[in-house]
């Protein structure tokens, strides 16, 4: 196709009454291609009809080209190498530029390190369930949620507490048991909280040190595991739902007080979280645990467990703890303690 200033060109000349022949000498083509431009109607076109393409700019020379290899050299070697240490290196070798221009060249340089796959590990229903505490401001004050996915089916139930500690996971694991009718193999604890962390004390991949939690995990026949060890194949399971309580329940939604959150926390698991079609498994995770988990559980403790060791708090749960009988003290003067010792009054 005729270009953009060949055209402009022919229609200048002709309307100058110049000849085809000169002008076709002039731009170095033959009188056939001239004509031929004239019978097709290419210079009658629009001159801005076709959009104006310019060239690459040409590289300006900057006090960084003499040290681009350099730097280049250093990134492939370390590709996480800062460009203010970089700055520093070249800074030694003689370089008067700015920070900035290093900074753009570095962002264009820099090897972009392969993502590292996430690989999904499924766990066999029945197998396992993850637990977490997720933090959240209401206007009376903040809550704590705390939420147990079951690792095959994606069941969620979550509640929110005043508090993490060891009691309110001791309470919330009981009530997330009765609300799955069992109990997995393995509870993974994932990043917990700094309470959480301490009092359950995470090491090497299972939970040390804490007699008073393992003998909670034995009387419902569960074994605690922490999650960082295992994270490449875990990852996802926990902080997804976390981010799905945020965005899909809490986020919009308006609440009274405590008791209004629980039962819209309660509504929102039964009608929204645990049967809408899940991401990963293309199911709905109700459907799911029904037809595949339930059956798989551990049953659940006759009774729920009593702690010797963990005080009881104000639980959020249907049960109270017994009130504890008062014992009449009678107040006596120091004379009868000397009368009854065989002293002297």
């Amino acid at each position: 196709m005729i270009g953009r200033e060949t055209r402009m060109l022919l229609r200048h000349y002709l309307e100058q009454g110049a000849s085809k022949s000169a002008l076709a000498r002039q731009l170095g083509v033959s009188r056939d291609t001239v004509h031929r431009w004239i019978r097709a109607g290419d210079l009658d076109r629009d001159l801005d009809t076709t959009p104006v393409r310019y060239g690459p700019r040409r590289p300006v020379p900057t006090k960084l080209d003499a040290y681009k290899a350099i730097i280049e050299t250093r990134l492939a070697a370390y590709p996480a190498l800062s460009a203010v240490r970089l700055l520093a290196e070249i800074r030694a070798a003689g370089f008067a530029g700015s920070y900035t221009q290093l900074k753009a060249f570095v962002r264009q340089v820099r090897p972009t390190p392969p993502a590292e796959p996430v690989i999904r590990f499924e766990t066999p229903a029945g197998r396992q369930a993850q637990v977490d505490f997720a933090r959240f401001s209401f206007p009376w004050g903040v809550r704590y949620a705390l939420l147990v996915v079951l690792g095959y089916s994606r069941l969620l139930w979550c509640r929110f507490y005043l508090r993490q500690d060891m009691r309110t996971l001791i309470d919330g694991l009981e009530d997330a048991f009765r609300y799955f009718g069992g109990v997995p193999q393995e509870l993974l604890f994932d990043q917990m909280k700094a309470v959480i962390t301490r009092d359950l004390r995470l090491q090497g991949g299972a939970l040390v040190r804490n007699l008073e939690f393992l003998r909670f995990a034995h009387h419902w026949s569960f074994t605690p595991r922490a999650c960082r060890p295992y994270r490449a194949q875990t990852k996802g399971k926990v902080e997804r739902p976390v981010r799905y309580l945020r965005d899909n329940f809490v986020y919009g939604r308006t609440f009274a007080h405590d008791a209004d959150l629980d039962r819209q926390g309660r509504q929102w698991l039964d009608a929204v979280a645990n049967v809408r079609v899940h991401a990963t498994t293309r199911e709905r995770p109700r459907d799911r645990f029904d037809r595949d988990e339930r059956l798989l559980l551990h049953a659940l403790a006759p009774r729920p467990y009593a702690s010797l060791l963990v005080p009881d708090g104000p639980r959020r749960t249907a049960r109270s703890a017994a009130p504890r009988p008062l014992v009449a003290v009678e107040k006596r003067p120091l004379a009868v303690y000397a009368r009854l010792t065989g002293g002297l009054a």
